[in-house]
């Protein structure tokens, strides 16, 4: 979950990592740092917190040099303090690591053994150790470096400078990203294209077990077994790039208003432009012959596929195992070589579902993805990867990579219903026309924003809340809770309506808000009842529904947010959009840091 960036061959490198690690903050802002050679010499600064602070120290205590690695920090294995702080370093080696070293208690102390002093808690320092004691054994710095990759057990993607050795850089990576870049005269590390968007366009990634010796002048890369590879070098495009706020205050605003925009754009490419049809590439996984289909993601993205669940099952009439991705290796449960497993993440790098992908890859499972970075490991493995196109999403709290997931798993689930002959020519060209009214719905919930701020201004004067929902909008109940946890730090629950009296309805009283996710669908009814549950025993209510059900059931509520009147089946889609409203300016009005909340990261790299 950390941000790593190396760079060799520009006399400005503090600066160039200064800005890509502006540009990885999301993935972890516990504390940065950076070294660099200066007369062949390692020089280091360190600071503890945002990376705000290691630019003052940088102020204070300037580096120069034209070779360097730079990170920031998402803590693991050590509490996020100066001492364990990366890049750590010795007199003749300098790392940055992304991931955890599993076996680094046996390798710390085998290395204690050995006469060496560690001075952090951390897993990364075990690297740098060993690296040095091949250095002092007489290896040269790659092969030294190379020896010591050899020791480690876990996920990893690392980058180390040398003494003296002013034209190397080591790169690897093992279960974590890592992205090569080519300019004129210099080179760049990072772990994604974007961090290094401002000094060149031209990117490489390595595969799994990959090492990299980098020069001023190109990268030579070794595959796991020492063989000399070529990976591909391709041009990203600049919009792919882009990570500028705008007009907004944060990202996360920036990024919920850029929903009907993308998501009308991710209509475009999963349908027809000719005819009221779904189109996706198809041929890697037969949808007639199916006969059951798993989904596994992690957080959102699971919310997203508890969301697919319903409409695959509805829609293509397929049974649908939905898991966590942390959970599923582990119940070690059967897995028929002749069913499909479908993946959906943001990055394409976490490191639960992509282990849960490669476990039934090692079934001989057909696999699907649905990933927005399309460079990304879950993208390139799959027998067929679906991406979201939803562009860079910076703020933590995902909105715009949900919406889009969710586009495109209607697409497939739709798909999927034509294949097996469950979906006739006219529900689906129904279907579309409603999905094609999806990015003008989402507008106008944005153009309440105003009136849905002042509701979010009161419902976070409470310490608990209440999400509520049935169907497809109890993953909508789970989803909208957590986004007020994550940036609001309030204690939020999402529970299926029906369940309210099973045990949760003992929470309820006259401080507590619920908000209640209700369009016009078949358990409206069923919902409303629920509802009124809550109302006969002091609950304060906000009702989230159309102007029909809000006239219908409004009556008592303490407040209501009027939807569009939505199709069913796409009212998930846009239904995220109050939730994540409620969720930013409640955050805006207690004063969290909303781009960046306490102990999380956007890309979570590590199991």
């Amino acid at each position: 979950m950390c941000g790593i960036v190396g760079v060799v061959g520009s006399p400005d490198a503090s600066n160039i990592m200064l800005d890509a690690l502006k540009r990885l903050e999301y993935r972890g802002y516990d504390s940065a740092g950076m070294a660099t050679l200066d007369k062949g010499e390692i020089q280091r600064r360190r600071a503890v917190g945002k990376l705000a602070a290691l630019a003052d120290r940088l102020d204070e205590e300037p580096l120069s040099g034209e070779i360097g690695v730079g990170h920031t920090r998402w803590a693991t294995h050590g509490a996020p303090t100066e001492g364990n702080a990366h890049p750590h370093a010795t007199d003749r080696a300098a790392v940055v690591h992304n991931g955890i070293i599993e076996n680094f208690r046996e390798l710390r102390r085998e290395l204690e053994g050995r006469g060496y002093k560690f001075s952090t808690d951390t897993d990364t320092e075990t690297i740098v150790a060993l690296v040095t004691l091949k250095l002092e054994e007489g290896l040269a710095p790659f092969d030294a470096a190379r020896a010591a990759l050899k020791r480690l057990e876990g996920a990893f993607a690392l980058c180390i400078i040398f003494r003296g050795a002013d034209d190397l850089l080591f790169a690897a990576r093992q279960g974590a990203p890592l992205a090569i870049g080519h300019g004129d005269g210099a080179m760049f590390v990072g772990s994604d294209a974007i961090a290094l968007a401002p000094v060149t366009d031209r990117i490489c990634y390595l595969e799994e077990g990959d090492c990299a010796a980098i020069t001023r002048n190109g990268a030579q890369v070794f595959s796991a077994d020492g063989h000399l590879v070529n990976r591909e070098v391709t041009k990203v495009a600049a919009a792919a790039l882009s990570v500028d706020k705008g007009e907004h205050r944060h990202f996360m605003s920036k990024e919920i208003h850029e929903q009907p925009k993308v998501c009308r754009e991710v209509i475009s490419v999963y349908t027809d432009s000719a005819a009221p049809r779904f189109a996706a590439p198809q041929g890697a996984v037969d949808w007639a012959a199916l006969d059951r289909l798993s989904i596994v993601a992690c957080g959102t993205a699971f919310y997203a596929g508890a969301v697919a669940r319903h409409w695959f099952e509805s829609l293509g009439q397929i049974p649908v195992d939905l898991d966590i991705a942390s959970e599923f290796r582990y119940r070690d449960g059967p897995i028929d070589p002749a069913q499909a497993a479908l993946f959906i993440s943001q990055s394409g790098e976490t490191a639960d579902t992509l282990a849960a992908m490669r476990h039934c890859r090692a079934a001989g499972q057909s696999i699907l993805s649905v990933v927005n970075v399309a460079s990304s490991t879950i993208s390139r493995e799959a027998d067929m990867a679906y991406p979201t196109l939803a562009g860079p999403e910076i703020g933590v709290a995902s909105t715009k990579a949900f919406t889009c997931q969710l586009l495109v798993l209607l697409a497939l689930a739709a798909l999927a219903g034509r294949a097996r002959g469950a979906l006739s020519e006219d529900q689906e060209a129904g279907l579309v026309e409603a999905l094609r009214a999806a990015p003008d719905a989402m507008a106008s919930v944005l153009a309440h924003e105003k009136s849905i701020a002042a509701i979010a201004a009161e419902v976070v004067r409470s310490r608990d809340i209440l999400y509520l929902g049935r169907g497809p909008m109890y993953p909508l109940a789970l989803e909208g809770a957590l986004k007020l946890k994550e940036i609001s730090y309030l204690h939020a629950e999402g529970f299926a309506s029906g369940e309210l009296k099973h045990g949760p309805i003992a929470l309820i009283s006259d401080d507590v808000p619920v908000v209640v996710l209700a369009p016009r669908d078949a358990l409206f009814e069923k919902t409303v009842s629920n509802m009124q549950e809550v109302m006969a025993r002091g609950g304060r209510i906000l009702l989230i529904s159309d102007r029909d059900g809000i006239e219908q059931a409004g009556y008592g509520v303490w407040r209501s947010i009027e939807m569009p009147t939505l199709d069913p089946m796409i009212a998930p889609i846009v239904y995220a959009l109050p939730v994540q409203l409620l969720a930013y300016h409640g955050a805006v009005h207690k004063g969290t840091d909303v781009d960046q909340p306490r102990n999380l990261a956007k890309s979570v790299t590590v199991e």
